[in-house]
């Protein structure tokens, strides 16, 4: 290659570094993408032109880490915010599909008992309360069966001791 090629093709590179120094500025004063593809787009580059470049693409990295000017005075997003928005969005996103899937599961269970009870497969209400008060009865009857067989063993005792004693009675006499 001749020295007047490599100059050109030198002074190429440089308005091509140049075009793309351009672009990053205005995108940072826009406040329009900073990526690759938006930087070499808005520059008339190839996208491999920056990565053949790394100190583009470092130059390029670091003004997307950076808040856009702003003529508001309101602070700007940056990328690690938007990230921490985004994290925190996912974290909610998945509290809220396990809370309706809970609630799905209740609803599920509920009109499953509906069904159950519309179907007349299931005992009626009021007899499932009388099978409890049954039971109660039950207990109390078994309750009342011990007090029973309890107290006319007292009896039979209180008996024995009376006719004994009315035997001592009688033979002393």
């Amino acid at each position: 290659m001749t020295a007047p090629m490599q100059e050109g093709r030198q002074a190429g590179t440089d308005r091509r570094r140049s075009r793309v120094a351009t672009a990053i500025s205005a995108a940072q004063r826009d406040g329009t993408p900073m990526t690759a593809s938006a930087i070499a787009r808005a520059a008339a580059v190839d996208r491999t032109f920056l990565y053949r470049h790394r100190d583009l693409l470092d130059i390029l990295h670091v003004a997307a880490r950076e808040p856009a000017a702003s003529n508001t005075g309101s602070p700007e997003a940056t990328q690690a915010s938007l990230l921490a928005d985004l994290a925190n969005a996912n974290a909610r996103n998945t509290r809220l599909a396990a809370r309706v899937a809970q609630l799905e599961a209740r609803l599920s269970m509920a009109l499953g008992e509906e069904a159950w009870r519309a179907s007349g497969m299931a005992a009626p209400t009021d007899v499932s309360e009388l099978q409890v008060r049954i039971t109660h009865l039950e207990q109390h009857a078994v309750d009342l069966t011990r007090s029973l067989d309890e107290r006319q063993a007292e009896l039979d005792a209180a008996r024995t001791a009376n006719r004994d004693l009315t035997r001592a009675l009688n033979q002393r006499g």
